[in-house]
């Protein structure tokens, strides 16, 4: 439930801050312009399914798949549908103010009035978007005690919120070249600033004193041990939360999510700015989704699948997160049917 709350509220920033950032790129013909957009979809991984239905990666055709497209399960809107979903089957164990915010924002994601505002004034959809999802975020930690269901939903978050990160950052790996041949991303300060922005990280990282580089940003993205959106801290919480369900101490594990997520938090701690660009940034990024989705699927397998499933499984391959989306769906469409 959490971590498709907090995908649609970092879709949101991802597409809003988009269009704001290209509109410091005036001197850009249209051609060029639509350039911009196909970074969106390789950073989200939804490049597949993304070409299945669409023949041109324009920005009207990105808008629609990322954010009200019913055919995109990982599209804005599905995503607060399978939200809404998950908190139905589970509507005894949240308190009424949880399920009323979450219910009203999928219900307003419905309704011609928010259609209007994707077509007429999209910037208004996201912020009203990500303000409910903050909302339902803050309700959710002052209204839900801290036992098993907390720790999930903290574990869903930031695990979600580790993994946006590094997508964020990786839209400068996909960036087409400026006419003198350059990359778009080497004078930096309007990309990483709105890589900034997307993160929510604006006021802090310029709090720290730091000046706006590549190696700035990522080390505060990627290493901060405060920012409540940097990949470190994230992965700390999660490794938490792990620990927390299963009662095994820390610097301990009793399953295969615990082992790696402190295996990731170890490097995490003593890994470097200067570690990510000899690796190279896109190859490092894609290593840490990697290392989530395996978490991830560690995580479906000890809690989730079924015990007769665990037994059957033909091989210790995690199942993917849009596996797991899949496998989710189903079960419920036989519920229905029963």
């Amino acid at each position: 439930m959490v971590r498709y709350v907090e995908r649609a509220d970092n879709l949101a920033r991802l597409i809003d801050v988009n269009q704001q950032l290209l509109l410091d790129f005036e001197s850009l013909d249209s051609e060029r312009l639509r350039g911009f957009w196909q970074p969106i979809i390789l950073s989200t991984g939804d490049e597949e399914a993304f070409s299945k239905l669409y023949d041109e990666t324009g920005s009207e055709q990105v808008i629609r798949f990322l954010t009200d497209d019913p055919r995109n399960h990982n599209s804005i809107t599905s995503c607060i549908a399978l939200a809404r979903e998950n908190a139905r089957t589970v509507r005894d164990q949240l308190s009424d103010e949880l399920w009323e915010e979450l219910n009203a924002l999928y219900l307003f994601s419905r309704t011609d009035e928010a259609k209007s505002l994707i077509q007429n004034d999209p910037t208004r959809f996201y912020e009203n978007v990500r303000r409910s999802a903050m909302t339902f975020l803050g309700i959710a930690a002052s209204t839900t005690s801290r036992d098993e269901a907390w720790q999930f939903m903290d574990l869903g978050r930031h695990l979600e919120r580790a993994d946006k990160t590094t997508r964020f950052l990786d839209v400068s790996s996909y960036l087409p070249p400026l006419p003198d041949g350059h990359e778009a991303a080497s004078p930096g300060i309007l990309h990483w600033t709105a890589i900034l922005r997307s993160c929510g990280a604006m006021g802090a990282f310029r709090a720290s004193g730091l000046e706006i580089t590549a190696q700035s940003v990522v080390e505060f993205l990627i290493f901060s041990k405060d920012f409540p959106r940097s990949v470190r801290y994230c992965i700390e919480k999660v490794d938490i939360s792990l620990h927390l369900i299963s009662g095994t101490p820390r610097g301990s594990f009793s399953n295969e999510a615990e082992r790696e997520a402190g295996r990731l938090l170890a490097a995490l701690h003593f890994g470097s700015t200067e570690d990510v660009f000899e690796t190279g940034l896109h190859d490092y990024l894609d290593a840490l989704q990697s290392r989530f989705n395996h978490i991830g699927g560690e995580i479906f397998e000890t809690y989730v699948l079924m015990p007769e499933r665990v037994q059957i499984s033909p091989g210790p391959t995690p199942p993917s997160l849009s596996d797991a989306a899949a496998w989710h769906m189903g079960q419920q469409q036989q519920q229905k049917q029963a």
